[in-house]
Protein backbone atom coordinates (compact mmCIF):
# COMPACT_ATOMS: atom_id res chain seq x y z
CA UNK A 1 0.00 0.00 0.00
CA UNK A 2 3.29 2.35 0.72
CA UNK A 3 4.17 1.81 -2.54
CA UNK A 4 0.70 2.22 -4.29
CA UNK A 5 0.69 5.56 -2.68
CA UNK A 6 4.13 7.12 -3.63
CA UNK A 7 3.73 5.68 -7.26
CA UNK A 8 0.19 7.35 -7.60
CA UNK A 9 1.87 10.48 -6.13
CA UNK A 10 4.30 10.71 -8.57
CA UNK A 11 2.26 9.79 -11.09
CA UNK A 12 -0.16 12.84 -10.44
CA UNK A 13 2.58 15.27 -9.81
CA UNK A 14 1.76 15.34 -6.42
CA UNK A 15 5.61 14.93 -5.05
CA UNK A 16 8.93 14.21 -7.08
CA UNK A 17 11.41 11.26 -6.17
CA UNK A 18 14.03 13.57 -4.76
CA UNK A 19 11.10 14.76 -2.34
CA UNK A 20 11.01 11.42 -0.18
CA UNK A 21 13.13 9.40 1.75
CA UNK A 22 11.93 5.63 1.95
CA UNK A 23 12.73 3.12 4.92
CA UNK A 24 12.54 -0.43 4.53
CA UNK A 25 14.13 -3.17 6.31
CA UNK A 26 14.42 -5.31 3.67
CA UNK A 27 17.47 -4.77 1.21
CA UNK A 28 16.07 -5.98 -1.70
CA UNK A 29 12.85 -4.21 -1.87
CA UNK A 30 14.81 -0.65 -0.83
CA UNK A 31 16.83 -2.20 -3.91
CA UNK A 32 13.84 -2.31 -6.19
CA UNK A 33 12.19 0.82 -4.76
CA UNK A 34 15.23 2.75 -5.75
CA UNK A 35 15.64 1.68 -8.66
CA UNK A 36 12.15 1.87 -9.88
CA UNK A 37 11.36 5.16 -8.43
CA UNK A 38 14.89 6.66 -8.38
CA UNK A 39 14.17 7.63 -4.84
CA UNK A 40 16.16 7.97 -2.14
CA UNK A 41 16.00 4.74 0.20
CA UNK A 42 17.50 3.77 4.17
CA UNK A 43 17.29 1.29 6.58
CA UNK A 44 17.40 3.67 9.27
CA UNK A 45 13.71 4.93 10.16
CA UNK A 46 14.82 8.40 12.00
CA UNK A 47 17.04 9.54 8.67
CA UNK A 48 13.52 8.46 6.77
CA UNK A 49 11.25 10.06 9.39
CA UNK A 50 13.54 13.42 9.52
CA UNK A 51 13.57 13.73 5.70
CA UNK A 52 10.26 15.45 5.24
CA UNK A 53 7.07 17.16 6.54
CA UNK A 54 4.98 14.08 6.34
CA UNK A 55 5.80 10.89 7.47
CA UNK A 56 3.59 7.98 6.08
CA UNK A 57 3.48 4.70 8.08
CA UNK A 58 2.69 1.81 5.78
CA UNK A 59 3.55 -1.22 7.80
CA UNK A 60 2.77 -4.53 8.97
CA UNK A 61 0.84 -4.57 12.48
CA UNK A 62 3.44 -6.66 13.44
CA UNK A 63 6.28 -4.49 12.89
CA UNK A 64 4.62 -1.35 14.45
CA UNK A 65 6.31 -1.71 17.94
CA UNK A 66 10.03 -1.56 16.45
CA UNK A 67 9.28 1.51 14.45
CA UNK A 68 7.77 3.36 17.12
CA UNK A 69 10.46 2.57 19.09
CA UNK A 70 12.95 3.64 17.00
CA UNK A 71 10.69 7.23 16.28
CA UNK A 72 9.56 7.87 19.84
CA UNK A 73 10.46 11.07 20.71
CA UNK A 74 12.02 11.36 17.54
CA UNK A 75 9.29 13.39 15.51
CA UNK A 76 9.11 17.81 15.33
CA UNK A 77 6.28 18.40 16.66
CA UNK A 78 5.49 19.78 13.06
CA UNK A 79 5.44 16.92 11.52
CA UNK A 80 2.11 14.64 10.67
CA UNK A 81 2.39 10.77 11.23
CA UNK A 82 -0.01 9.43 8.21
CA UNK A 83 -1.09 5.82 9.16
CA UNK A 84 -2.36 3.16 7.59
CA UNK A 85 -1.85 0.56 9.93
CA UNK A 86 -4.65 -2.02 10.61
CA UNK A 87 -5.99 -1.75 14.25
CA UNK A 88 -3.17 0.87 15.61
CA UNK A 89 -5.46 3.71 17.00
CA UNK A 90 -4.52 6.76 17.32
CA UNK A 91 -3.85 6.48 21.20
CA UNK A 92 -1.36 3.43 20.34
CA UNK A 93 0.25 5.40 17.94
CA UNK A 94 0.66 8.67 20.02
CA UNK A 95 1.98 7.17 23.10
CA UNK A 96 4.23 4.50 21.06
CA UNK A 97 5.63 7.92 18.88
CA UNK A 98 5.75 10.39 21.85
CA UNK A 99 3.66 12.24 19.21
CA UNK A 100 -0.15 14.10 19.05
CA UNK A 101 -0.33 15.16 15.55
CA UNK A 102 -1.39 11.94 13.64
CA UNK A 103 -3.69 11.14 10.90
CA UNK A 104 -5.21 7.87 11.30
CA UNK A 105 -6.42 6.15 7.93
CA UNK A 106 -8.68 2.87 6.70
CA UNK A 107 -7.67 2.62 3.30
CA UNK A 108 -8.64 -0.78 0.91
CA UNK A 109 -6.94 -2.58 -1.52
CA UNK A 110 -8.27 -1.01 -4.88
CA UNK A 111 -6.46 2.49 -4.19
CA UNK A 112 -3.41 -0.09 -5.92
CA UNK A 113 -4.84 1.38 -9.37
CA UNK A 114 -6.11 4.61 -7.95
CA UNK A 115 -9.51 3.50 -7.33
CA UNK A 116 -9.49 2.78 -3.41
CA UNK A 117 -11.71 4.20 -0.83
CA UNK A 118 -10.00 5.91 2.18
CA UNK A 119 -11.77 6.66 5.47
CA UNK A 120 -9.49 9.23 7.85
CA UNK A 121 -9.63 11.27 11.06
CA UNK A 122 -7.36 13.47 12.52
CA UNK A 123 -6.06 14.29 15.81
CA UNK A 124 -6.99 17.71 17.15
CA UNK A 125 -3.51 19.12 16.52
CA UNK A 126 -3.53 18.43 12.79
CA UNK A 127 -3.70 21.95 11.46
CA UNK A 128 -5.75 23.00 8.31
CA UNK A 129 -3.07 23.03 6.00
CA UNK A 130 -2.18 19.45 7.18
CA UNK A 131 -5.48 18.09 6.61
CA UNK A 132 -5.19 19.39 3.20
CA UNK A 133 -2.09 17.41 2.88
CA UNK A 134 -3.55 14.40 3.69
CA UNK A 135 -6.74 14.50 1.63
CA UNK A 136 -4.41 15.06 -1.26
CA UNK A 137 -2.17 12.18 -0.92
CA UNK A 138 -5.64 10.12 -0.33
CA UNK A 139 -6.92 11.44 -3.36
CA UNK A 140 -4.12 10.16 -5.51
CA UNK A 141 -4.93 6.39 -4.56
CA UNK A 142 -9.32 6.96 -5.19
CA UNK A 143 -11.85 8.78 -3.05
CA UNK A 144 -11.36 9.79 0.52
CA UNK A 145 -13.59 10.60 3.14
CA UNK A 146 -13.02 12.50 6.00
CA UNK A 147 -14.49 11.39 9.44
CA UNK A 148 -14.44 13.48 12.96
CA UNK A 149 -14.39 10.60 15.28
CA UNK A 150 -12.11 8.00 15.05
CA UNK A 151 -15.21 5.07 15.90
CA UNK A 152 -16.13 4.94 12.23
CA UNK A 153 -12.44 3.32 11.21
CA UNK A 154 -14.04 0.73 12.91
CA UNK A 155 -16.76 0.96 10.52
CA UNK A 156 -14.70 1.83 7.36
CA UNK A 157 -12.65 -1.19 8.06
CA UNK A 158 -16.06 -3.77 8.07
CA UNK A 159 -17.69 -2.25 5.05
CA UNK A 160 -14.90 -0.75 2.74
CA UNK A 161 -11.79 -2.01 3.94
CA UNK A 162 -13.13 -5.85 3.96
CA UNK A 163 -15.49 -4.92 1.17
CA UNK A 164 -13.47 -5.81 -1.78
CA UNK A 165 -13.00 -9.48 -0.48
CA UNK A 166 -17.15 -9.20 -0.36
CA UNK A 167 -17.42 -8.45 -3.73
CA UNK A 168 -14.07 -10.97 -4.85
CA UNK A 169 -16.38 -13.72 -3.35
CA UNK A 170 -19.64 -13.00 -5.39
CA UNK A 171 -17.34 -13.20 -8.44
CA UNK A 172 -16.13 -16.45 -7.73
CA UNK A 173 -19.32 -17.60 -7.00
CA UNK A 174 -21.17 -16.46 -9.86
CA UNK A 175 -18.03 -17.65 -12.07
CA UNK A 176 -18.49 -20.97 -10.81
CA UNK A 177 -22.12 -20.85 -11.07
CA UNK A 178 -21.93 -20.07 -14.40
CA UNK A 179 -19.10 -22.70 -15.63
CA UNK A 180 -21.94 -25.40 -13.72
CA UNK A 181 -24.35 -24.37 -16.26
CA UNK A 182 -22.37 -24.35 -18.93
CA UNK A 183 -20.15 -21.93 -19.64
CA UNK A 184 -16.48 -21.95 -19.86
CA UNK A 185 -14.32 -20.84 -17.59
CA UNK A 186 -12.79 -17.87 -19.90
CA UNK A 187 -16.57 -16.70 -21.12
CA UNK A 188 -17.53 -16.75 -17.35
CA UNK A 189 -14.99 -14.60 -15.98
CA UNK A 190 -15.77 -12.33 -18.57
CA UNK A 191 -19.35 -11.90 -18.48
CA UNK A 192 -19.13 -11.69 -14.95
CA UNK A 193 -16.37 -9.05 -14.38
CA UNK A 194 -17.63 -7.06 -17.09
CA UNK A 195 -21.33 -7.22 -15.31
CA UNK A 196 -19.98 -6.43 -12.06
CA UNK A 197 -18.06 -3.17 -13.34
CA UNK A 198 -20.81 -2.01 -15.65
CA UNK A 199 -23.35 -2.40 -12.94
CA UNK A 200 -21.22 -0.29 -10.42
CA UNK A 201 -20.76 2.39 -13.21
CA UNK A 202 -24.35 2.45 -13.68
CA UNK A 203 -25.32 3.16 -10.23
CA UNK A 204 -22.86 5.67 -10.45
CA UNK A 205 -23.83 7.97 -13.26
CA UNK A 206 -27.54 6.90 -13.22
CA UNK A 207 -28.82 9.00 -10.22
CA UNK A 208 -30.59 5.96 -9.17
CA UNK A 209 -30.29 4.11 -6.20
CA UNK A 210 -29.79 0.57 -6.43
CA UNK A 211 -33.20 -0.48 -5.12
CA UNK A 212 -34.79 1.36 -8.07
CA UNK A 213 -31.99 -0.20 -10.68
CA UNK A 214 -32.74 -3.56 -9.03
CA UNK A 215 -36.63 -3.43 -9.48
CA UNK A 216 -36.12 -1.89 -13.33
CA UNK A 217 -34.78 -4.86 -14.21
CA UNK A 218 -36.96 -7.51 -12.74
CA UNK A 219 -39.88 -8.41 -14.39
CA UNK A 220 -42.42 -9.82 -12.38
CA UNK A 221 -42.66 -13.77 -12.93
CA UNK A 222 -39.23 -12.90 -15.09
CA UNK A 223 -35.91 -14.94 -14.50
CA UNK A 224 -34.28 -12.21 -12.38
CA UNK A 225 -37.36 -12.33 -10.01
CA UNK A 226 -36.53 -16.08 -10.43
CA UNK A 227 -32.85 -15.59 -8.78
CA UNK A 228 -33.28 -13.07 -6.38
CA UNK A 229 -36.20 -14.83 -4.91
CA UNK A 230 -33.89 -17.46 -4.07
CA UNK A 231 -31.63 -15.13 -3.02
CA UNK A 232 -34.18 -13.93 -0.32
CA UNK A 233 -35.16 -17.43 0.52
CA UNK A 234 -31.73 -18.02 1.69
CA UNK A 235 -31.63 -14.68 3.71
CA UNK A 236 -29.07 -12.86 1.81
CA UNK A 237 -29.41 -9.44 3.20
CA UNK A 238 -29.74 -11.25 6.63
CA UNK A 239 -26.45 -12.76 5.83
CA UNK A 240 -24.38 -9.45 4.48
CA UNK A 241 -25.27 -7.80 7.74
CA UNK A 242 -23.88 -10.84 9.82
CA UNK A 243 -20.99 -10.57 8.01
CA UNK A 244 -19.95 -7.00 8.51
CA UNK A 245 -21.14 -6.63 11.69
CA UNK A 246 -18.59 -9.81 12.48
CA UNK A 247 -15.53 -7.86 10.38
CA UNK A 248 -16.78 -4.44 12.54
CA UNK A 249 -16.33 -6.32 16.05
CA UNK A 250 -13.44 -7.93 14.95
CA UNK A 251 -12.23 -4.37 13.91
CA UNK A 252 -12.85 -3.12 17.31
CA UNK A 253 -11.56 -5.98 19.44
CA UNK A 254 -8.15 -5.68 17.23
CA UNK A 255 -8.40 -1.78 18.47
CA UNK A 256 -8.21 -2.86 21.87
CA UNK A 257 -5.48 -5.62 21.94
Amino acid sequence: MGEAIFSSLLGKGKVSPQDAVISDVSDDRRKYLEKKYGVPVTDDNRQAAGAGEVVVLAIKPQNLSGVMADLSGQLKTSQLVLSIIAGATIKTLSEGLAHRCIVRVMPNTPAQIGEGMSVWTATAEVTAQQKEWAGSILGAIGREIYVDDEKYLDMATAVSGSGPAYFFLFVEALVEAAEEIGLSRDVAEEMVLQTMLGSGHLIEKSGKTPAELRIMVTSPGGTTAEALGEFDRGEFRSLVRRAVSAAFNKARSLGRE
